[in-house]
């Protein structure tokens, strides 16, 4: 389990790294990437199973956190979309060296819902998992589709999403199957009150799988934390509203 991932670099200046989300690959952060290297050094990282990494699947959160520290860099600014953020909020917890700070975007200490905690139904997740084994291609595209359902560009999203996507492999059918059972069973909510690092959470109001009253609460539960919330965004809102989400990203990174 010790293979390579693949990781795109470029750019100068301080380190950040890149996390995408489930069924996704880095080159959602395409348009991010053009709008940050002149100032940053940019690591976007296919995570184990997905996109050029798609043939070196990692089947636990622990997995994907020891293979990621094999090239990442230290002390760099981590951000994570939707599944993402709860790697990157481990590598924050286990490895603070590598991290100065912590920004996720769209992404819940515990995904799943279970009363009174707001998240996505179990029983969403486990269609999505049965669906998995039927067509997994088709099964992407109604994750997609439910990641913009509620921004009123949601078909000009979904379009971005699967260009970027379907540019590189797709992902492994196992790296899937083991990010669905993250998203349903890892809970981080006790052990994020420890976290060392600056961090900053980054929500889309019209979310319809990390509800933005998820938001309200972290506030209340980690009052250490910065928040904020994109009026026009569902789950997306780096492609949504991208100038918008740069310009708190870096106001975040240069306090």
């Amino acid at each position: 389990m010790g293979e390579k991932i693949y990781w795109q670099v470029e750019g100068e200046g301080d380190d950040i790294v890149f996390l995408h989300g489930w069924g996704m690959n880095g080159a959602v952060w395409a348009n991010t990437l053009d709008a940050l290297k002149a100032r940053y050094r940019v690591h976007i990282v296919d995570l184990p199973g997905y996109g050029f990494s798609a043939d070196s699947p990692a089947l636990s959160l622990d997995d994907i956190v020891d293979r990621l520290l094999l090239q990442a860099p230290e002390k760099a600014v981590w951000l994570g979309w939707s599944l993402g953020g709860l790697v990157a909020s481990l590598v924050a917890l286990r490895f603070p060296g590598y991290v100065s700070k912590l920004v996720t975007v769209a992404s819940s200490p515990k995904f799943a819902a279970s009363s009174p905690w707001r998240g996505i139904q179990p029983q969403v997740l486990a269609d999505f998992t049965t669906q998995l084994v039927d067509n997994f291609q088709l099964t992407i595209e109604r994750f997609m589709a439910l990641q913009a359902m509620g921004s009123p560009t949601a078909r000009q999203d979904v379009k971005l999403l699967k260009k970027t996507v379907l540019s590189r492999p797709q992902p492994n059918p196992d790296a899937l199957l083991a990010g669905l059972a993250m998203l349903e069973n890892v809970d981080l909510r006790e052990e994020m009150t420890t976290l060392t690092v600056p961090m900053l959470r980054m929500y889309g109001r019209l979310d319809g799988l990390v509800p933005v009253k998820v938001a309200k609460t972290l506030d209340k539960c980690w009052p250490q934390t910065e928040s904020v919330i994109f009026s026009q965004s569902s789950h997306a809102p780096f492609i949504t509203e991208p100038e918008a989400f740069v310009q708190e990203l870096t106001s975040f990174i240069g306090k």
